[in-house]
């Protein structure tokens, strides 16, 4: 398993582009891999034949540096490829073993008949109902025994029906149970089984992915170490408005986060002292602007990064928005693509969400929460009569370690004037 990104200690198999006994070029593609970011594929360094798959189409969470396959040189029978004797020791503790200790540490591990392999589910349903998991039939991949497999031995074992302290009373005394503490409940394992309704108290055991475990981690990171400050206002969109439709004239085709985006970028190149990260030994002034947006897939939350977007127009802004967007749902991205960002912008507003607070993206500095544009009436210039606004709420969130509240409100003030007067901003 080779590190595919920076921060990527596992991997797990998604999907394998070539068969055993298939000729491999190098450059080819091998695999498809689950990082800490995205699905990213796996090429050869060499030329030879695929000999031995050792880990599987799902095999999840392998950690870097695991054998996940063999490969011999051209000419040579794949079919008799050489294993190491699964009697072989293990590999020693640091990363650093022998390729032919890591073989036969993965090979005694997969083949022998001594060592049961059981999914987190089935472990746990058959520890909860004291049943011997030898007794399943395993048909996962390489002899696991799954939660399918676990609960089949469950309806056809002989389970007692009825626990010690429901037992019929026999001539030996039983010892009295303790009672259990007011307001609690005696410790009934969950159980979910497909296909029928849970009871209350059950539930569903769902594979966390890479991603969004290190998500996970990411968040409770920033929330539990960063100062979170909180900074909102309304802008004006009527301006972006009517110069969309202008341009829609002309062929002319971008969005309104694509403005936000130009007005960020502006805004940050005016304030440099926004545009900062904190390291481990304080704030760090970077030399670009570099916008990262947030993307939902179905793997979870990831923010490409459009590079220097001070210097784009408008109309760039939103092809490379556009084009980053679909290979993040594809799970195309490359490191380069979604590392680096020195500011991040949350957009919600094709949800009708209202405002929002968004969760800074470690180490940068700041997050734009943006909501929905909504329609006002404010009373007008002349105080007499009411006019139509159409408003959008927006909202920093800023690490108070690098913007404190009055750095934050002149950055709005500044981001405000520019989406509201667009002509200020290059849009070639």
């Amino acid at each position: 398993m080779p590190a595919l990104s920076p921060t990527m200690e596992e991997g797990s198999i998604v999907k394998w582009l070539k068969k055993e006994g298939e000729a491999v070029a190098a450059g080819d593609a091998l695999c498809e891999i689950e990082t800490d970011k995205a699905v990213v594929t796996m090429e050869s360094n060499e030329d030879g034949i695929m000999a031995k798959i050792l880990m599987e189409e799902g095999s999840r969470n392998v950690p870097l540096g695991t054998l996940i396959a063999l490969m011999v040189d051209e000419g040579q029978d794949w079919k008799q490829v050489e294993m190491p004797p699964l009697d072989a020791a293990p590999p020693a503790a640091d990363a650093a073993a022998a390729p032919d200790d890591l073989t036969s540490h993965i090979v005694n591990t997969l083949s022998s008949p001594s060592r049961l392999r059981l999914s987190p589910a089935a472990r746990h349903i058959l520890d909860s109902h004291g049943i011997d998991p030898k007794l399943a039939t395993p048909t996962g991949p390489r002899g696991l025994i799954t939660k399918e497999d676990a609960l089949i031995l469950l309806k056809t074992s002989p389970v007692p029906k009825a626990t010690p302290a429901m037992a019929a009373p026999s001539s030996a005394p039983t010892p009295a149970a303790t009672p259990l503490p007011p307001g609690s409940r005696p410790n009934i394992p969950p159980l979910s089984i497909p296909g029928k309704p849970g009871a209350p108290g059950t539930f569903t055991e769902i594979p966390a992915s890479n991603v969004r475990r290190v998500i996970a981690q990411r968040l409770t990171q920033s929330k539990t170490t960063i100062p979170h400050a909180y900074a909102s206002v309304d802008c004006d969109m009527a301006a972006v408005m009517h110069l969309r439709k202008d341009l829609a004239k002309e062929q002319i085709k971008v969005s309104v986060n694509d403005f936000i985006i130009k007005a960020a970028a502006v805004t940050l190149k005016e304030m440099p002292e926004v545009n900062v990260t904190w390291s481990g030994d304080g704030p760090r002034a970077l030399d670009s602007v570099h916008i990262s947006i947030a993307v939902a897939t179905d793997r979870g939350l990831i923010t490409p990064i459009i590079k220097d977007a001070a210097d784009k127009g408008v109309q760039e802004i939103s092809a490379n928005a556009k084009a980053l967007a679909q290979k993040a749902r594809d799970g195309k991205l490359l490191p380069e693509e979604y590392q680096g960002g020195s500011f991040s912008i949350s957009n919600l507003g094709m949800f009708g969400i209202s405002g929002f607070s968004a969760v800074i993206n470690p180490p940068q500095a700041c997050i734009l929460a943006i909501g929905t544009s909504r329609s006002e009436l404010r009373l007008c210039e002349d105080d007499q009569t009411l006019c139509t606004q159409q408003l959008m709420t927006v909202t920093l969130s800023s690490d108070g370690r690098l913007v404190d509240d009055e750095l934050a409100s002149r950055f709005l003030d500044k981001f405000r004037g520019n989406l509201e007067k667009p002509q200020r901003m290059a849009l070639a």
